[in-house]
């Protein structure tokens, strides 16, 4: 699946199902919600983007306290 398919399939998604997604690709690379650094320069622009992104819902966050 290339890049426009997968953002296409993400934008289709309900929020439920992308925070999810989310949730399970961080777990996967041993993420924790809110473990991002300010100014910090990840490795993997993936890693990068999946902050960014929960960052963007703040349920998440609250899910873990």
């Amino acid at each position: 699946m290339n890049k426009e398919e997968r953002i296409k399939k993400f934008k289709l998604m309900s929020s439920k199902d992308r925070q999810n997604l989310i949730l399970k690709k961080m777990k996967a690379k041993g993420i924790e919600i809110g473990s991002g650094v300010p100014e910090k320069k990840y490795n993997s622009e993936e890693v990068y983007e999946l902050i960014n992104i929960a960052s963007c819902f703040p349920e998440l966050r609250k899910q873990n306290k």
